[in-house]
């Protein structure tokens, strides 16, 4: 058996890990291999224009914690990867190409352009898989699925054409969210609202009849009032009930329009008459439905001014809100101008003010869908955690809105519906099909021209959990593997992915495709902010990993992680030095271990036949095992490597390995070869490189850890007794150590110490653990007594029923170090003073951050439990 390298290499480590797992194949699932049944996991398909950032990082080693986990409890575990095909995002890289080529996509023709997004889907399309890979994520990537492959292409163009047969999807002209930069429709979620601080323009619009009066009206976006087709307001508003059905005159059109009456209409906003534009304005759009109005739309889709915007035509529309207010400041019709926040929705894409469009577009009908998705929901499926995102999720499928499927991009799943001459339509699942419905329509072969316009990127995705197992083939792997298990995700795509995976899982496997989902924070930099480019605070997680390694990466993501995860880039030096410590620790066992010691099994040891520390440090794996398997299985990861992180460095390492050094006892060589090898198995859904490197090394041949069985408990090992009495010993050392460095006794000094217990048994334990006491806490004379004799000048302590006493007198000059103490108690009450003091004012709590104003009441709180420590050393004085 070859010697653990003296150092840890991370880089030469997890290469050699990730070609041995390419050989192996260790993470490819079978179908009815295992008798406890399937794990199954699908990742949120990231898009292939990715490259891995910190959210793929925590959100895929989450997934990969749980995965390897059920692996090694004998599940067949199947974690299923694949790429999104992001159709407005690769649309946009490749059009960005063209452009720097001196041309476009209408130049090129939408072959020719298809063929350039799949030969840059060929060369790039990959790198975010490899990353992942390259991360540790134990996927079965010879299942590697693309959401326009062209099986699952077939299962998109099904669902479709169902749908339809089901009176589900329609077309139809509505107000839709444009993007006039990609010159696409987008769904609700797409388009993202932010708060803005705009302008609240106040516009006269004078009567027919009566020029010099006028009513009033209130707009955020002046250049519409082109496309006026009446003002509103509300029947009840005392001040226009004799002014309904009146017409004005539109300035700057002359259009004649009527004032109607309508109940949406709020009568405290503006002046409580609004303007009435149907083609870009979804409330209008409705408005103008009920009062049969006319609509005008005066834009083009790039967002350039049409024919119908009159002498404003050929601007853009913000060109042309400026024209226009200019023009009605001119002829005296602008009242005022009113600063005015308000919230305006972008594309989640190109971050271009989005604008409420008529257009005509395929929707589906979600209600139907919804409805049993919240009964599913009702009956406990899926289950969400947090819990406080449950009422969020319940909320969206009670109130959804049809949902618009079709986009004006060329790359995507072109929408399966057909067209002749005369515009019939024939919904078919291939151009053949399409010809046969045709034929037998007209009774003769007609020539069609398939729907020009694509699905929805989410249109595909939403049947992820089933189309990557074959649906709607009845496959063996669909069969077994869906529905899935746990699904992890972030909030922010609880509407867009999670909610509408749930209605699909239902509605075409009959079962919701997931039983729980996790909705994990969000990664933020030591400040609070939100990671992105655009701040400047994006951590490179494949810098992270060249330079402290995946497991570093992966450690500190989770151990900093909570409700949201607060990291910066020092932090990543948490995981090296565990991994590290891990090493040196496996090293220093495998050095002092017998060959003999390392062929026992935890199995094979008696408890009555060992020494109270290999008792203890059994009896506390194992409780730290029942928490770590406990906390995983309920999603509890930051709180599982706590715990492992204090049991492997404070326990094991810091007390254990002190404790036992130097002892030629082949029982303790066994425990202590035995309680690390399971506690790296432990740690191996954590930090899946060093540790199956180690457990190679433990075992003296190549293993594949996430295939060894998941430690058991045997609670043949918990014994609460001896816990407590080593907890007794450990507490006191903690106290001395304490004590000798509140009082300033130097680290090599040797020390006396008196322990004084009134009971036979804690004496006992002291007298037999004396040794360990006496190196760990570096005592050279022990006494044990029952009462107190002859102890002056000493530094006291008490734990449980044992108190200590450390003479001081020949180790310091003990009134010098009262007077230091006394005068660190001085400065530690003034400076806590100071703070309560800034906390006492207002003026400071009003305008300081909130995070400010936190870190100044805990560093009240340190300062204030720092001097009743310093005031106790000095009171226990005797």
């Amino acid at each position: 058996m070859s010697e653990i390298a003296s150092r840890y290499n991370p880089k030469e480590v997890e290469e050699k890990r990730l070609k041995l797992w390419d050989k192996k194949k260790p993470f490819h699932a079978t179908a009815n291999k295992s008798d406890k049944g399937a794990f199954t996991i699908v990742i949120p398909p990231p898009n292939v224009t990715g490259v891995l950032h910190m959210g793929h990082a925590l959100n895929n080693t989450l997934q990969d914690i749980l995965t390897r986990y059920k692996r090694m409890q004998g599940f067949d575990a199947l974690w299923m990867p694949g790429t999104d095909h992001a159709g407005i995002a690769t649309q946009n890289v490749v059009e960005k190409q063209l452009v720097k080529e001196g041309t476009t996509r209408e130049a090129l023709g939408r072959e020719k352009f298809m063929e350039r997004l799949w030969d840059w889907k060929q060369h790039h399309g990959d790198t975010i898989i490899n990353q992942l890979h390259k991360l540790g994520s134990s996927c079965d990537w010879d299942r590697t699925r693309f959401t326009m492959d062209h099986d699952y292409s077939e299962a998109v163009n099904e669902v479709f054409i169902r749908l339809h047969e089901r009176g589900l999807i329609y077309q139809g002209q509505y107000i839709i969210n444009w993007c006039p930069r990609c010159q696409t429709a987008l769904s609700d979620e797409e388009a993202e609202h932010k708060d803005t601080n705009g302008n609240l323009w106040h516009i006269k619009y004078p009567f027919k009849d009566n020029p010099e009066q006028f009513v009033t009206v209130a707009t955020t976006r002046p250049e519409t009032m082109l496309g006026d087709t009446a003002v509103a307001v509300n029947p009840k508003d005392e001040r226009y009930k004799n002014l309904i059905g009146t017409v004005l005159v539109l300035p700057l059109i002359n259009r004649e329009i009527r004032i109607i009456a309508d109940d949406f209409v709020d009568r405290e906003f503006g002046s409580g008459a609004v303007k009435v534009t149907p083609a870009h304005d979804p409330n209008d759009f409705a408005m103008g439905r009920r009062h049969n109005l006319e609509f005008i739309n005066i834009m083009h889709p790039n967002g350039v001014l049409n024919d119908n915007a009159g002498q404003y035509k050929g601007m853009d529309r913000f060109a042309g809100r400026k024209a226009v207010v200019k023009a009605l400041e001119e002829l005296g019709l602008l009242a005022k101008i009113d600063s005015h926040a308000h919230s305006v929705r972008y594309c989640y894409r190109c971050d271009t003010i989005v604008e409420p469009y008529l257009s005509k577009q395929w929707f589906v009908k979600m209600k139907p869908l919804a409805d049993k998705a919240l009964l599913a929901f009702k009956n406990g499926k899926p289950r969400i955690q947090p819990k406080r995102w449950e009422k969020v999720y319940e909320n969206w499928l009670v109130e959804t809105r049809d949902w618009c499927i079709s986009r004006q991009i060329w790359w995507g799943h072109r929408i399966p519906v057909w067209y002749d001459e005369k515009g019939n339509q024939f919904v078919a699942r291939n151009n053949k099909e399409a010809q046969k419905l045709a034929l037998a329509y007209h009774g003769k072969d007609v020539e069609l021209t398939q729907d020009s316009d694509v699905l929805d990127t989410w249109f595909s995705s939403w049947l992820w959990p089933f189309a990557t197992l074959g649906w709607p083939k009845e496959s063996r792997d669909l069969k077994y593997f869906y529905p899935t298990t746990t699904l992890f995700t972030a909030p922010e795509i609880i509407f867009f992915w999670v909610a509408r995976m749930v209605m699909a899982g239902v509605e075409f496997m009959g079962e919701v495709p997931f039983s729980d989902v996790v909705l994990h924070g969000t990664v933020r930099d030591a400040k609070g902010r939100k990671m992105s480019k655009s701040l400047g605070n994006a951590i490179d997680p494949l810098e992270i990993i060249e330079e402290y390694g995946a497991d570093a990466l992966r450690f500190s993501m989770i151990l900093n992680s909570g409700q949201d995860i607060y990291i910066s880039k020092d932090k990543f030096e948490q995981g090296r030095n565990f991994a590290n410590k891990l090493w040196n620790a496996s090293r220093f066992v495998m050095m002092n271990v017998s060959p003999k010691a390392r062929k026992a099994e935890l199995s094979d040891l008696d408890p009555e036949t060992l020494d109270l520390s290999s008792r203890w440090i059994l009896s506390r794996y194992m409780s730290a095992l029942a928490q770590v398997s406990k906390a995983i299985e309920e999603y509890r990861y930051s709180e599982a490597e706590n715990v492992l992180y204090e049991f492997f460095w404070a326990t094991y390492c810091d007390w254990y390995l002190e404790m036992v050094k130097g002892k030629d006892d082949l029982n303790v060589q066994k425990v202590s070869y035995q309680v690390l090898l399971n506690t790296i198995k432990m740690l191996h859904p954590f930090i899946p490189f060093v540790t199956e490197e180690l457990y190679s090394q433990f075992v003296g041949k190549e293993k594949i850890l996430t295939l060894e069985p998941w430690p058991l408990v045997d609670n043949r090992f918990v014994d609460e007794g001896v816990e407590k009495d080593i907890g007794t010993l450990t507490g006191l050392v903690g106290a001395i150590r304490n004590a000798r460095a509140q009082w300033n006794v130097k680290p090599q000094d040797q020390i006396s110490c008196i322990f004084v217990a009134s009971s036979e048994k804690s004496l006992g334990i002291l007298k037999d653990n004396s040794a360990i006491i006496g190196k760990i806490a570096r005592i050279c004379d022990i006494k044990f007594l029952s009462q107190p004799e002859g102890v002056t000048n000493c530094a006291t302590g008490v734990v449980n029923d044992v108190k200590f006493f450390i003479p001081l007198g020949n180790l310091i000059d003990l009134d010098k170090e009262k007077k230091r103490i006394t005068k660190e108690v001085e400065d530690q009450d003034k400076a806590a003073k100071a703070i309560e003091g800034r906390l006492a004012n207002e003026g400071f709590v009003r305008k300081a951050p909130p995070e400010v104003i936190e870190k100044e009441r805990q560093r009240m709180a340190e300062l204030k439990a720092k001097s009743i420590e310093l005031k106790k050393a000095i009171e226990c004085l005797v």
